[in-house]
């Protein structure tokens, strides 16, 4: 069935690599044209937002746990160039550290190299710039809006999105993984093809943003009642599981 659902992504191109934008066999679902470096900058920033909750806070616990454990197999699926692509983007990545980050990782033999990712903040702007770049002429202050909104638009009609794209630093694409290694990581994460842990990571990013800003590790506000939660408790308003 995998075999089947990556034909097209091959199609019209050497089976050792998959066709960026091909479909992938799944409603939706094109071939990603960059995962390895996509899921190292996902996984590197969910690890660091939740460095921000408590210790003690389960959901950090076993989310840190899988993106750890994930992102151990993606770095250590390596394409084919990697290191001399890593020199060539060397000087752009060191002269622009509010762009790029370095992700340490602990080799086998006990060495640490490391892995070049964009940072949040960088990828942000490019693509707020991306977006007004295409828009047809510039946003208007219409409508009732509160003081608040008009500063708002106010700050976005005074950028320069051309200046923004100059000052934004652009480096060549890291080396393709090649369609065995795909299938190498596919197999080890085991959450189905490698667009589909994609789309998992970003949700599991946003999850992260959403309960930070809730801060849902602190107490409730009301302490609930006694007995408050005793309905919905595990076997109590259905017979208890039997085993055969």
């Amino acid at each position: 069935m995998r075999a089947t659902t990556r034909l097209l992504a091959t199609a019209s191109r050497s089976s050792t690599f998959l066709r960026p934008g091909a479909p992938t066999g799944l409603t939706g679902l094109l071939t990603h044209r960059a995962p390895r470096s996509t899921l190292l900058y996902l996984y590197s920033s969910t690890l660091e937002k939740l460095s921000h909750f408590p210790e003690s806070s389960v959901y950090r616990q076993s989310t840190e746990a899988l993106t750890k454990h994930r992102l151990n197999i993606i770095e250590n699926i390596k394409p084919a160039g990697l290191t001399e692509w890593q020199e060539r983007v060397k000087k752009i990545v060191d002269e622009h550290p509010e762009a790029f980050r370095r992700v340490p990782v602990l080799t086998a033999s006990g060495h640490t190299e490391h892995n070049i990712v964009w940072r949040a903040s960088a990828i942000q702007g490019m693509q707020t710039a991306e977006y007004e770049d295409e828009a047809v002429g510039p946003p208007q202050l219409e409508g009732p809006r509160t003081e608040e909104e008009r500063e708002n638009q106010r700050e976005v009609l005074s950028r320069d999105p051309v200046e923004e794209h100059r000052v934004i630093p652009r480096i060549e694409p890291e080396p393709s993984l090649t369609l065995g290694q795909i299938e190498e990581v596919e197999n080890a994460i085991g959450a189905g093809l490698i667009e589909e842990v994609i789309q998992v990571a970003e949700g599991e990013s946003q999850l992260v943003d959403t309960l930070a800003e809730h801060k849902v590790w602190e107490d409730l506000e009301e302490s609930p009642r006694a007995g408050q939660w005793t309905y919905f408790a595990r076997d109590t308003h259905t017979p208890t599981t039997q085993k055969p």
